[in-house]
């Protein structure tokens, strides 16, 4: 599986998951069929630059940065989206966007850490994410710069 692909299961699975540690983090990859390495999860968190944040309950766990000030950390963003989604749509204020198997969590980080104007909300599910748009206007803009990031 490629790289990418690999960032966009580790960005979804410490959005779901408590994780609190690089070798729970390996073992979930390789649950999910990723052949991977202590030393290459090392590295995507550093490339991912995912932090260890208190998890409320006196521990820590992994989270992502979602601040898009860093210029390398927006473009790995844009790199999952385009690698997850496959279709962009809109009807009425809702922008639905078709991704592939598993990758709905981390289409809709990437698309959170976009800050978009006129987005009320996301919600993410397995393969589809939904934006709801404070207008129709506002959603066809949305569906408009999402498109363009696919081609």
């Amino acid at each position: 599986m490629k790289k990418s692909q690999r960032h966009a299961a580790i960005l979804d699975l410490i959005q779901r998951e408590s994780v609190r540690t690089q070798e729970e983090l390996l073992d979930h990859l390789k649950a999910m069929g990723f052949d991977t390495t202590q030393a290459t999860v090392s590295r995507d968190i550093r490339d991912l630059k995912i932090v260890k944040a208190a998890d409320g309950n006196g521990g820590y766990r992994y989270s992502a940065a979602l601040s898009v000030s860093d210029g390398d950390f927006a473009s790995k963003l844009n790199t999952i989206f385009t690698e997850a989604v496959y279709r962009v749509d809109c009807a009425c204020n809702m922008v639905v966007l078709k991704t592939y198997a598993g990758m709905g969590s981390a289409a809709g980080a990437a698309v959170d850490a976009m800050h978009m104007d006129g987005v009320v909300g996301t919600l993410a599910g397995d393969d589809t994410m939904f934006i709801v748009a404070r207008t129709p206007e506002a959603a066809q803009e949305i569906t408009g710069q999402l498109s363009q990031l696919l081609k």
